[in-house]
C-alpha cells in the first residue's frame, strides 16, 4: 500500500473517528443532564478499562508486558489528568451545550503548540506563535468577555481544553520510554481507579432506556478510540490531524438538531478563526519536518 493509499485511508479513518466521539459527546450531555456527571463518567472508564485490557491480551507479553513502565507516576498523572479533564467537558456540555463547548474547546492544540516550549523544550517559531494569538483572539470572540456581564461558565471549556493539551504534553513526554500500548493500558486503568474512588459515592439509579444509552456511550468510546489508533497506524498524524475539526461540525450539528441548541453567529465566527489557526500550525509543524 502506498502512503497516498495510507493517507485517505487515514483521513476516512479520523472523520469516522469525529463521527463516533461527536456522538459519545451527544450521549454524554444526555446522561449528564439526567445524572450526577461522575457517576456517568465511572461507568464510561470501567468499559474503557475493560477494552484497553482486552487489546493488551491479544498483544505480545500481554497485560504485564503492557503495564511495563519506568515512568508510573507519570503515567498516573496523565490517566488521572484525563478523567478530570472529561469530567470538567461533560460538565460543560451540560451547562453551555454542545456548540459552545466544542467551539472553545478547538483551540487545544493551539495550547499544545504553545506549551511544547516549557514542556517539552521544543522550539516554537513566530508564524506558530502568530497562530496561537490569532487563534486566542478566535477564543476571545467566542467569550465575548468584555460584553455585559462575563458568565464564568463560559471559561469551562477553555479549562478543558488546558487539561488535554497538558495530557497530550505528557504523552509525548512519556512516550519517550514507554511505547504508546503501555500508555494506553495506564490511561484506562488509572481512569478506571481514579473515577470509580470518586465516583462510587454518586451512584444514581438508572431508568432502563438511559442504561441502554449508558451502554451506547461504553461502546462509542471504545470503537471511538479504536478507529483512533488504526488511523495512526496507517498514516501521519500531522496529515490527518486537520480532520479531527470535523468532530467540531458533528457535534455542533446534534447539539442543534437534537437539543435544540442555537449557533450564534460569534461562535461561529470565533470558531473558523480557532479552526483556521490550529490547521496552519499543524501544517507549519508538518513542513518543518519535511525540511529536516
Amino acid at each position: 500500500m502506498t502512503q497516498m493509499n495510507n493517507t485517505r485511508l487515514g483521513i476516512i479513518l479520523m472523520i469516522a473517528t469525529t463521527v463516533v466521539f461527536a456522538a459519545q459527546d451527544g450521549i454524554s450531555r444526555h446522561l449528564a443532564g439526567e445524572y450526577n456527571v461522575l457517576m456517568v463518567v465511572m461507568v464510561r472508564y470501567w468499559f474503557f478499562a475493560a477494552f484497553v485490557i482486552a487489546v493488551a491480551t491479544r498483544k505480545a507479553g500481554g497485560v504485564r508486558a503492557a503495564a511495563k513502565t519506568e515512568q508510573p507516576v507519570l503515567q498516573i498523572v496523565r490517566g488521572t489528568l484525563l478523567a478530570a479533564e472529561i469530567c470538567i467537558m461533560v460538565a460543560g456540555f451540560t451547562i453551555l451545550g454542545l456548540v459552545e463547548s466544542h467551539a472553545v474547546f478547538t483551540c487545544y492544540p493551539l495550547l499544545v503548540a504553545a506549551l511544547s516550549g516549557p514542556v517539552l523544550g521544543e522550539k516554537v517559531g513566530w508564524r506558530r506563535w502568530a497562530a496561537i494569538g490569532v487563534g486566542f483572539v478566535g477564543v476571545l470572540i467566542i467569550l465575548q468577555p468584555g460584553l455585559g456581564v462575563f458568565d464564568p461558565a463560559a471559561i469551562i471549556p477553555l479549562v478543558s481544553a488546558a487539561m488535554f493539551a497538558l495530557y497530550g504534553l505528557l504523552t509525548r513526554f512519556a512516550s519517550r520510554r514507554d511505547s504508546a500500548a503501555t500508555s494506553f493500558f495506564w490511561t484506562g486503568t488509572v481512569g478506571a481507579v481514579a473515577m470509580t474512588a470518586v465516583g462510587v459515592w454518586f451512584w444514581e439509579p438508572m431508568s432502563t432506556p438511559d442504561w441502554g444509552w449508558m451502554a451506547l456511550l461504553c461502546v462509542t468510546g471504545a470503537s471511538g478510540h479504536f478507529l483512533l489508533i488504526k488511523c495512526y497506524e496507517v498514516a501521519e498524524a500531522s496529515a490527518v490531524q486537520p480532520f479531527a475539526y470535523f468532530q467540531l461540525v458533528f457535534a455542533s450539528a446534534l447539539g442543534i438538531l437534537v437539543f435544540g441548541e442555537v449557533l450564534e453567529t460569534n461562535v461561529l465566527v470565533g470558531a473558523t478563526i480557532i479552526v483556521a489557526a490550529g490547521v496552519f500550525t499543524v501544517w507549519r509543524e508538518r513542513q518543518k519536518k519535511l525540511s529536516l
